[in-house]
């Protein structure tokens, strides 16, 4: 029941939640605590009391004292020792008469007339307690001693002694009273009288200190919590509505910007969903586009195989079949390479968020393709692919292998549809002044026809070439986003001095 609420509220709550079933556990214990100090603390001077009581009644019995006022006087005169400590000694004869009062030691008449006012009666739980009738008959508003000490010779727990607290508003005394037996009957009673103010000041002490604690503990866990929710709790607030509105779940508009420009953990977290999400949208953009695109694309082929088809089937012409068909085969080829070609891009940037870049050698990739290239095309076409670079052995670049291959591969696949039999591509590989790795692919074919030769680079470009079936549109726009994840920029242009194409790239050096 516990869990299930905790889990459906939130954790400004639940911290609240926390703290205050803390609160009430240590209050608890502190109430308890609180209730337990008196009574121990009074207990403690309550067993000096009966010590002292114990003592004054051996000697009493020793020397034989009479409970009248002349001999109980002598006696209080010869053993003060006794009494050290003690703020009052009060002594009455069995039949409740004032014999002896520590207070009139001084010749003072009016101690005799004290009377005791009982504000507050604390029982202590112990030897020393009445029963329940008994302390009932002994909580009234004000009550003389020689009062208590009649009820308490009725009281079940005669000759027991008995502890009784008077607290004033600066007076704290502590009352043990008990009964003098010569060992056969009744001859009397003692009253000890100590000023216990040192217990009211110690539970003072304490009730205060609590309490203090308790609001200093308060305001620490109040101004916690604003922290807490101002800096912590509101900002995840914002970004899971963020994530809300991303889904499409809510058009609020929330601004994370506060946010992102945090250098905590939060705003790390902000940056990289705010990343996320703009790259998420950029890749939806990029799709929807891109199939708008493939589909128009691939409308224009099969349009053209539409009525060739249609065509095929009612001409008899050899002549005009012949060429339908290669109509109709160059139509399929075109959408073939259109849907091969698509599936590998999906398939390439699937592939690339899972990929790591790591430190590569550029010259000993560029090497290796060039390479397979002149295998395949050298004996095929006689086209010849060189490479030169400025004399530099290592050239290093941060990126992913099997990419920096589609690359080149790409560039040199376009270069060579261009080119005529027996011709010659470079390639070219140096850093320059500014610690950039540049790699050109110059060919020898017609060149671009474009004035802005940015275009080349955008999807499906409409200015087709003659071979153009024997492209699908894409080769130089999956160049272009590859170079620009490896942090490189990508231009082209015409040959100054004679035909031809470049194609040039720069990276990065490591």
């Amino acid at each position: 029941m516990l869990s299930n609420f905790l889990k459906n509220i939130s954790i400004l709550k639940k911290f609240l939640f926390i703290n205050l079933i803390t609160f009430i556990v240590i209050g608890s214990f502190t109430i308890v605590y609180l209730k337990t100090i008196k009574p121990n603390l009074i207990n403690k001077k309550t067993s000096n009391h009966i010590k002292i009581i114990s003592n004054t009644t051996d000697h009493l019995k020793r020397l034989k004292i009479n409970f009248t006022e002349d001999e109980i006087r002598k006696f209080l005169f010869s053993t003060r020792f006794l009494f050290q400590n003690l703020d009052r000694v009060v002594i009455f004869d069995k039949n409740f008469n004032l014999v002896g009062d520590t207070d009139t030691l001084d010749l003072d008449p009016r101690a005799f007339s004290k009377r005791l006012e009982v504000v507050e009666m604390d029982i202590i739980k112990k030897k020393t307690k009445f029963s329940e009738s008994n302390q009932k008959t002994l909580k009234k508003k004000s009550t003389s001693l020689s009062n208590i000490i009649t009820d308490y010779s009725k009281s079940s727990d005669f000759g027991k002694p008995f502890t009784f607290t008077e607290e004033t508003y600066d007076q704290f005394l502590l009352i043990t009273i008990k009964n003098v037996n010569d060992g056969e009957k009744n001859i009397g009673y003692l009253a000890l009288s100590e000023n216990a103010n040192d217990i009211k000041a110690a539970i003072e002490e304490r009730k205060n200190f609590i309490i203090r604690t308790a609001i200093v503990v308060t305001i620490v866990v109040l101004i916690f919590s604003y922290v807490l929710n101002r800096y912590f709790l509101k900002p995840i607030k914002n970004l899971v509505n963020y994530t809300n509105i991303v889904k499409g779940e809510t058009k609020e508009k929330i601004n994370i910007e506060f946010i992102k420009n945090r250098k905590d953990e939060l705003g790390i977290l902000s940056n990289s969903l705010d990343e996320m999400t703009n790259e998420l949208n950029k890749r939806i953009t990029t799709a929807e586009n891109f199939s708008t695109d493939l589909v128009h694309e691939i409308r224009n082929p099969l349009a053209s195989l539409k009525s060739a088809s249609e065509i095929i089937a009612e001409t008899d012409n050899k002549e005009q079949r012949d060429k339908l068909i290669n109509i109709v085969s160059h139509d399929v080829e075109r959408i073939e390479r259109l849907i091969t070609d698509y599936s590998q891009m999906l398939k390439d940037e699937a592939a690339i968020s899972s990929e790591k870049m790591k430190k590569l050698d550029l010259m000993t990739i560029t090497q290796s393709v060039v390479d397979d290239f002149n295998g395949i095309y050298n004996q095929k076409r006689g086209i010849s692919i060189k490479l030169k670079s400025n004399g530099s052995k290592k050239l290093f670049i941060l990126g992913i292998e099997n990419r920096i291959e589609q690359i080149l591969a790409n560039l040199l696949e376009n270069s060579i549809s261009f080119s005529k039999d027996n011709q010659d591509i470079h390639v070219e590989l140096y850093k320059d002044e500014k610690e950039t790795i540049n790699l050109k692919v110059v060919d020898e074919g017609e060149g671009f026809k474009e004035k802005d030769t940015t275009k080349i680079f955008k999807r499906f470009y409409s200015n087709r070439p003659e071979k153009f079936g024997e492209h699908s549109g894409l080769g130089l726009n999956i160049v272009k986003n590859l170079v620009e994840l490896h942090s490189g920029k990508i231009s082209a242009s015409n040959n100054s001095d004679k035909k031809g194409a470049k194609i040039e790239i720069s990276f990065p050096a490591v």
